[in-house]
């Protein structure tokens, strides 16, 4: 089960740093196009565009919590790959009942290892866990 929501979470980074750059591209049809050319085997894709759609739906408080969690670093500073992985894995620990915070935390720091800079795991890290710790108290 895993495996194939890493992947889907892929997909999903994906198509999120692709609409940055076409803003007239449909967020689900890019999804769809994604997981047909990089994920062709994935047959359980609900839970890619279930995340696509909750990450757009609360797209506005999740970049108020990035900005609140990471003060050091304006919104539009941080690396585009780095930001929409912030977002999935806020969304997740925020809103999603299946997913437990730190599975979500250590799915975007696998995904920033790969995609992220050298500094990007660490930064992903300590955002994310604040904001579990927040949610905790």
């Amino acid at each position: 089960m895993a495996s194939y929501r890493h992947l889907a979470r892929t997909c999903i980074m994906q198509t999120l740093f692709a609409v940055e750059f076409n803003k007239n591209n449909d967020p689900k049809i890019t999804l769809e196009e994604i997981l047909d050319e990089f994920a062709p085997k994935l047959s359980e894709t609900d839970f890619a565009y279930e995340t696509l759609e909750g990450v757009l739906k609360h797209r506005k408080d999740i970049l108020e919590m990035i900005a609140n969690y990471a003060p050091e670093w304006p919104v539009d500073k941080i690396a585009r790959v780095d930001r929409v992985i912030l977002e999935i894995g806020i969304y997740e620990i925020m809103y999603s009942d299946d997913v437990p915070p730190v599975v979500a935390i250590n799915e975007a720091v696998e995904i920033a290892k790969h995609y992220g800079d050298k500094n990007s795991p660490k930064f992903i890290n300590g955002v994310l866990s604040s904001v579990m710790n927040k949610i905790k108290n």
